[in-house]
């Protein structure tokens, strides 16, 4: 499992990449700086592998996955990009179905006297 801190951004690239390129994926097809601290997730084309590339302050972190069996589940591909919370990202990288999990709306406390 990945700890992702609070306040991170995740972003998915809805569209496969070639995985033999870094951080230049995420300047050139996402137009983002991959020195911002935001996590961006990569599809492979056949959509049973990941890569995460992240900037933690000293270095580019790149994470790899490829599941033994099944698929990823990834969103439709198309150009662009997608926002994922960190449960969804940990749910992405077990290999679970992340579009299932939703935040719940939380009521603001009522302070009393």
């Amino acid at each position: 499992m990945i700890a992702v801190p609070v306040g991170v951004r995740v972003l998915v690239a809805t569209k496969q990449v070639d995985f033999r390129r870094g951080a230049e994926l995420v300047r050139e097809q996402l137009r983002h700086d991959p020195f911002s601290g935001t996590i961006f997730i990569f599809r492979s084309k056949r959509a049973d592998r990941l890569k995460l590339l992240a900037w933690d302050g000293s270095g580019l972190v790149l994470f790899w996955k490829r599941l033994e069996q099944g698929a990823f589940r990834w969103p439709p591909i198309s150009d662009g990009v997608m926002r994922l919370s960190a449960s969804q990202l940990a749910a992405l990288v077990d290999g679970l179905d992340w579009s299932r999990l939703h935040a719940r709306d939380v009521a603001a406390p009522i302070a009393t006297s």
